[in-house]
């Protein structure tokens, strides 16, 4: 697992506030959070950031033009901050992205290489979004590929588990919290 790396993505109060369903979410993350460091695998924060009336952001793309209207994840606004349960640690690289993937606008891949990772772990909100969008790119970049099931969230639950259980697995390993870290424990 050392050129493995736990993507963090889009754990934003806001979003948070958005999509937590009060099963235990944030617990679960912070958990594999955990459970990463101890087993010496990276841990990289994954936020979108946009500039206030993001400039870069084009009438045609409906979904950022209402994110922008919404006035959501603006840089420097609080609701944009990586939810406090699960903040980053002194040290640990927080990667700005400006769409839906991990790696869209981000110097993520840069960072990746720089620190010969080729396998990532995947985890955020929301499974129908940031997650699906990041696999993806990852698979055209050659990545493996772990999701944690129960360490990504979405509002529709329906979408979450058809994206878990018949999507993903083609194309990556799924598998729960607890199951992973059992994995990568030091012995």
């Amino acid at each position: 697992m050392a050129n493995s790396a736990l993507l963090v993505m889009d754990v934003q109060r806001d979003v948070v506030a958005i999509a937590d369903d009060g099963s235990g979410y944030l617990p679960r993350l912070r958990r594999a959070i955990d459970g990463a460091r101890a087993a010496g695998i990276t841990v990289i924060y994954v936020v979108l950031g946009l500039r206030p009336g993001d400039p870069g952001v084009s009438p045609r793309n409906k979904v950022m033009t209402n994110v922008v209207r919404a006035g959501l994840f603006t840089e420097g606004a609080l609701g944009s901050e990586i939810h406090d349960d699960i903040a980053p640690q002194q040290g640990e690289v927080v990667v700005t992205k400006r769409r839906g993937s991990a790696f869209s606008g981000s110097d993520l891949d840069l960072v990746l290489r720089a620190r010969d990772i080729d396998s990532l772990v995947l985890t955020g909100i929301a499974t129908s979004a940031v997650v699906l969008s990041t696999l993806w790119h990852a698979i055209d970049l050659d990545f493996g590929l772990t999701v944690l099931a129960d360490a990504c969230l979405d509002t529709d639950p329906e979408v979450h588990r058809m994206l878990i259980e018949k999507l993903f697995p083609q194309w990556a390993d799924v598998v729960a919290v607890e199951d992973w870290i059992k994995t990568i424990a030091p012995k």
